[in-house]
């Protein structure tokens, strides 16, 4: 999948920059760590549900109506994934300029307290809190080379921007911040779970969540390559209720400027990367996707 990178506010390292960052970080040694990972780890069982969190981020209001946008639980969709005759990779998609895994500046995989569930505070000596609606982030982790089955001990990290879409480590204001990222160890369903918020739009790219999937907690806080690197993305019916609370106003203005088809990464196809959504405003917004690597 061709991709160029995010970039929030205008200072575009361009398209060598990203070629650079892809070829030369991932290409090289993915295919040699994924065929090692595999062979030692592996999976059973589907995918647990995951319920809602609430909303207790910075003074959300909106609708209290429950959107569902595709499959309603992480269970169904691994049960499609599993079952289904196609079973291939999602589509790699560049780590944008803000990763903080090392290839671009900071690296907060290397720091005590990157694994854990709740993303929103930040960690170790930061102390800053990201406020926003409720999200929280499920991702099922499939093994393409055992027919899709959960991949069991596998490392997830994510990241995305806040509600003003900035980046922490690396937009202004909030480079002494790491909130919005994590890490967790897939479960026997090949399963993680994050609470975090809903994601702004920021100019010029739709609304999504980054994350890279490691062989293993060890591996990725060591300094290992990924196995996949990707981005999902969110659907629109959702992105227009939730930037309808509090503090998500200029979301709106810039989700009006962009469209899924137009993007610079899911613009050639997103059918794999679409999350599915339910939930609310008011009682929070459960984000599934299910990832085969």
């Amino acid at each position: 999948m061709t991709a160029t990178h995010d970039e929030p506010h205008g200072h575009d390292h361009g398209l060598s920059f990203d070629l650079a960052t892809m070829a030369g970080r991932r290409w090289d040694r993915r295919l040699m760590d994924r065929r090692r990972a595999l062979q030692m780890v592996g999976g059973a069982g589907l995918v647990a549900l995951f319920g809602c969190g609430s909303d207790d981020g910075g003074g959300a209001a909106g609708s209290s109506s429950t959107t569902t946008t595709g499959s309603p639980s992480t269970t169904a969709g691994s049960e499609a994934a599993t079952e289904s005759s196609d079973c291939s990779p999602i589509p790699e998609e560049t780590v944008g300029p803000y990763p903080g895994d090392g290839s671009n500046g900071p690296n907060v995989l290397t720091e005590d307290g990157i694994v854990r569930q709740d993303i929103r505070p930040s960690f170790g000596s930061a102390t800053g809190l990201a406020e926003g609606v409720t999200a929280t982030l499920n991702l099922a982790i499939l093994d393409t080379t055992n027919g899709c089955a959960p991949l069991e001990g596998a490392a997830v990290y994510v990241w995305h921007c806040d509600r003003d879409g900035q980046y922490s480590l690396y937009s202004p204001g909030a480079t002494d911040e790491n909130y919005l990222r994590g890490m967790q160890e897939t479960d026997s369903a090949g399963a993680v779970s994050f609470t975090s918020i809903f994601p702004a739009c920021y100019p010029g790219r739709w609304p999504h969540i980054h994350f890279e999937v490691y062989a293993s907690v060890a591996e990725a806080t060591g300094g290992a390559g990924p196995l996949a690197t990707s981005q999902g993305a969110l659907p629109e019916d959702v992105c227009n209720q939730a930037y309808g609370a509090d503090g998500y106003e200029q979301s709106v203005t810039n989700l009006a400027q962009v469209s899924l088809e137009a993007d610079n990464v899911f613009g050639d196809g997103a059918s794999q990367q679409l999350a599915s959504v339910t939930g609310s405003v008011d009682d929070g917004f459960v984000v599934e996707l299910s990832v085969p690597v």
